[in-house]
């Protein structure tokens, strides 16, 4: 911080208005937060919980945790009562701070349950609670502040700051398991920041740059790579007021760079498309045409053959089509940043071919995240690029990818079983992506070994426990879960007929064969409330929002069964690619 003083770390707005956070009140604020901390008991590696929207406290708390050799647990904030309390309960958290009431309400459910949770802390001022043990935040700062002034010459926070060690805990980070329960990810000083320093690197991220940040910061890849290299590098960085007002944000703020989810790539490509669908022929002409020299450009510029009247066919491209874009993007963005999804190629070559630096991410919260990216000046498109600097990859006899290097975790939390199954003798971690390198020697993963979706907003959703779940409904006798790269999960749901004919007979529903049940509208919307009820104590992301029945069940004989009974999700999608693509509504 003595390095940029006066600049400005945080753009943001309060009740509308623009405000400004400099990087010496960013750091007075910590100062005084970890001295509150201190005095309200709570000790190096002691954990706290930290359950809020993006937001300059969540910033000030997580870096007040860390300033006391405390370890930050984030939470995502959309987390249910059930699935905030398994984390609590699991790392044995101490104090959980808290955005709202909202929030706090969640907290007080489960909080007498949790012996260790001595103390919740809440950030905004207007909260109601008799309970002894919650506070305003507010108040642990200038608690903080007074023992400042009171001890003028104290250096116990520098103190503490120079004992804690490069491999000390910094960081538990909960991310979906295929067997269900979350597991706790615990991230070191050295993992984070060896990952901070490459991205820097790698970005050319500097004290000219602004960086508008809306994914989550209780995400690995936001922490790290927007939030943590920001602060790092001297960037300012703009906290967008919601993921709905991004658009507005950008033109607003005119961000260098932006970290993103393909999702955000991928409906400002549609709403491009869809405004000119109301455009003359001729327009939609010039438009076409200057997407296919942007994407020769591209590939021509690449490989150093951009050539004279290539070069000229661009300028005019830029001029009519592409500066348009760039406008709405506010004008000055330089890089953008993809991750926590695939990125799918047309869109991928859509940026590309505007003029756009796109670098597209690959991670696991296990590498805290970053293994890999494609570099400015060798993007191939359809890969994730190449290792960063101070990370090693290899390919498994399988295809598997593996990394090592010092942003490798420590473990998971209390699980050393889950721990040696994931990192071998020699320090590789197993990713559970299987990929090839291309000629170029870019990393390409063409399949994922393990089942976890990854929805297109970038959450993680272990498919088995859901499934397990629903599978509890009488009417249900198998149930696949869809929605890997998807905006929203979907079920194929094979029923058990005899349990319909007597919701039939009951519903007084008139029908000549049982087939004929599977798309009668009261059936389905039984089943539906059925499955509404089951799914009550999910997070919204992890809930089924569209599903089908279909008549036969899956079989071993059709393939969709292994002998095992698994079921072979590649093998039904193909099957049923129709019925999906209708929920989706593609086609």
């Amino acid at each position: 911080t003595n390095k940029f003083k006066s600049k400005d770390l945080f753009k943001y707005k309060e009740n509308g208005k623009s405000r400004k956070l400099n990087y010496t009140h960013a750091n007075e604020m910590v100062h005084h937060l970890g001295l509150g901390l201190l005095k309200l008991g709570i000790h190096s590696g002691d954990r706290v919980g930290i359950l809020a929207d993006n937001r300059i406290e969540w910033f000030v708390s997580y870096m007040a945790v860390l300033s006391i050799g405390a370890v930050a647990v984030p939470i995502f904030p959309s987390s249910t009562s059930d699935q905030i309390e398994y984390i609590c309960d699991n790392c044995s958290a101490t104090a959980i701070i808290v955005s709202n009431q909202f929030q706090l309400a969640k907290v007080m459910e489960f909080k007498d349950r949790v012996p260790s949770l001595r103390h919740i802390l809440v950030m905004n001022e207007d909260f109601k609670s008799d309970d002894l043990a919650v506070y305003s935040l507010a108040y642990i700062m200038k608690e903080g502040k007074d023992f400042l002034k009171k001890n003028k010459k104290t250096k116990c926070m520098e103190g503490i700051i120079d004992r804690i060690e490069p491999n000390d805990l910094c960081t538990l980070i909960y991310t979906s398991g295929t067997t269900g329960d979350p597991k706790g990810v615990m991230l070191s000083h050295m993992n984070i920041i060896s990952n901070i320093v490459d991205a820097i690197k790698i970005t050319g991220l500097n004290e000219k740059d602004v960086l508008l940040s809306y994914l989550p910061w209780c995400h690995a890849y936001e922490l790290t790579t927007g939030l943590m290299s920001g602060f790092t590098s001297g960037t300012t960085i703009c906290i967008a007021d919601s993921v709905e007002t991004v658009a507005q944000n950008l033109i607003e703020y005119k961000p260098t760079y932006l970290t993103t989810v393909p999702k955000l790539l991928e409906i400002i490509m549609k709403r491009m498309k869809a405004a000119l669908d109301k455009e003359s022929e001729s327009k939609q002409k010039m438009f076409e045409w200057a997407v296919n020299i942007g994407k020769e450009y591209f590939t021509q510029n690449q490989i150093g053959k951009a050539f004279l009247a290539l070069r000229s066919k661009y300028k005019i491209a830029d001029k009519m089509v592409f500066s348009k874009i760039k406008e709405k993007t506010g004008g000055r963005l330089k890089c953008i940043v993809s991750g926590g999804a695939p990125l799918p190629l047309e869109v991928d070559l859509f940026f590309l071919a505007a003029g756009f630096i796109v670098m597209e991410g690959y991670g696991l919260t296990e590498a805290a995240p970053i293994v890999a990216v494609t570099m400015k000046d060798d993007i191939e498109p359809g890969t994730i690029g190449k290792p960063i600097p101070s990370v090693e990859v290899k390919l498994a006899e399988d295809g598997e990818l593996l990394v090592r290097g010092p942003n490798i975790m420590k473990g998971y939390w209390g699980d050393p079983e889950a721990t040696n199954l994931a990192i071998d003798r020699d320090g590789w971690l197993y990713t559970g992506d299987i990929a090839i390198i291309t000629e170029r020697g870019n990393i390409k993963i063409t399949d994922r070994k393990k089942n976890i979706f990854v929805n297109t907003g970038g959450k993680n959703i272990a498919p088995q426990p859901i499934e397990s779940v629903l599978s509890q409904s009488q009417y249900i006798e198998q149930v696949i879960l869809l929605g890997d790269n998807r905006e929203y999960i979907t079920a194929l749901i094979t029923p058990d007929f005899k349990q319909l004919e007597q919701l039939a007979e009951l519903l007084e529903l008139k029908y000549d064969k049982p087939d004929d049940l599977i798309s009668h509208e009261k059936i389905i919307k039984a089943i539906k409330m059925d499955i509404d009820r089951l799914q009550e104590k999910f997070a919204k992301y992890e809930r089924v929002r569209k599903f089908r029945l279909i008549s036969s069940p899956f079989t071993i004989e059709s393939g969709e069964l292994t002998p095992k009974m698994s079921i072979k999700r590649h093998v039904v999608e193909r099957n049923y690619s129709f019925l999906i693509d209708e929920m989706y509504n593609v086609g």
